[in-house]
């Protein structure tokens, strides 16, 4: 175990020893890398409300944002050990916990937010949230995340082919890299925390992600190409540790998923308007937001779809998504 998880540990230890055995309300320990204007974590302070309402002031949420106990992957590596209850993580980063959420990271794979809505609400969505009950891993809910799109330091990209010999930062995902690779592009995994000093640098020449990332991470300041290809639609899945669940009792079990359940329409409502907001102040700030013709992109990547139908429930899942539209 490094010494910063040794430390998280020790760290949340005290809290739970400085709450004193005489609290009769039972604190959920939830981290996350994400601003506190960012809507996951607004979304998050709504569960809180709810699960306080349901529970009658019996459960509370402890919010830690801003990589305060570490990155999405640290947090879910403290939920294996118990020492944290409950994260936020990118489905992406979750695949390599539980590799049929690698069905997420198949570009263009969704036509729309109203089939993506349909399949994560839906006994789809449902069957996927427990791919990660073996790795301690059991999911509650999903958060919209957008869709994830290109935006580079130094020219635009309008065609697959521009993307050739660039660094492009992807997150820590099989998926993603080989997506990244078929478009030609050269796919470098870097922390979420570290990429605004590796694009400053020139240690990559872009990365990919949805219009409030872009905005908030100020990653704007350096990239001033943005393409809106939407490649991929890849949901956040709020996790609790089984360590903790298993704890808790039926009725709080009950409590803490149907809070996080209830927080859902809260936060795709305030992402849309995040969204809204960060591509006018992108453009504002001086950013070439393009449009490109997204076939062109979608015949590129077609060979992921060969590749992981060679696995029968990605298969199987494909179809099943497929036929899922409303």
């Amino acid at each position: 175990m490094s010494y910063f998880k040794i430390f998280t540990v020790l760290f949340l230890t005290l809290i739970i020893l400085s709450c004193g055995s005489s609290s009769k309300q039972k604190v959920v320990r939830l981290g996350h890398g994400l601003d506190v204007t960012h809507s996951v974590h607004q979304a998050m302070l709504k569960a809180n409300t709810y699960l306080e309402e349901l529970s009658e002031g019996k459960m509370k949420l402890q919010i830690y944002p801003n990589q305060q106990l570490g990155s999405e992957r640290e947090c879910l590596e403290l939920l294996q050990i118990g020492s944290l209850d409950m994260t936020k993580v990118s489905s992406a980063v979750l695949e390599n916990f539980a590799p049929n959420l690698r069905i997420f990271g198949l570009p263009f794979l969704f036509d729309d937010k109203a089939h993506l809505f349909n399949v994560l609400d839906g006994p789809i969505g449902e069957e996927l949230l427990e791919e990660g009950t073996e790795y301690w891993l059991k999911g509650l809910g999903y958060y919209d995340s957008g869709s994830r799109s290109f935006y580079t330091r130094e020219r635009p990209v309008s065609l697959p082919e521009d993307l050739q010999g660039l660094k492009i930062r992807v997150q820590e995902s099989v998926s993603a890299i080989d997506m990244v690779k078929q478009l030609g592009g050269s796919p470098t995994p870097i922390s979420w925390g570290e990429l605004y000093t590796a694009l400053q640098q020139g240690v990559v020449d872009g990365a990919e992600n949805n219009p409030p990332s872009f905005y908030l991470s100020r990653h704007y300041e350096v990239c001033k190409y943005y393409i809106i290809d939407e490649h991929t639609m890849i949901p956040d899945v709020i996790l609790v540790s089984t360590h903790f669940w298993n704890r808790l009792s039926a009725q709080e079990q009950e409590w803490l998923e149907a809070a996080v359940k209830k927080s859902v329409p809260d936060q795709r409502a305030l992402w849309i308007a995040s969204e809204n907001e960060s591509l006018n102040a992108v453009k504002e700030a001086g950013v070439e937001v393009t449009y490109p013709d997204k076939k062109p992109f979608q015949e590129a990547t077609q060979e992921m779809y060969n590749k992981y139908s060679e696995d029968p429930a990605i298969a199987r899942l494909i179809n099943q998504i497929r036929n899922a539209k409303p």
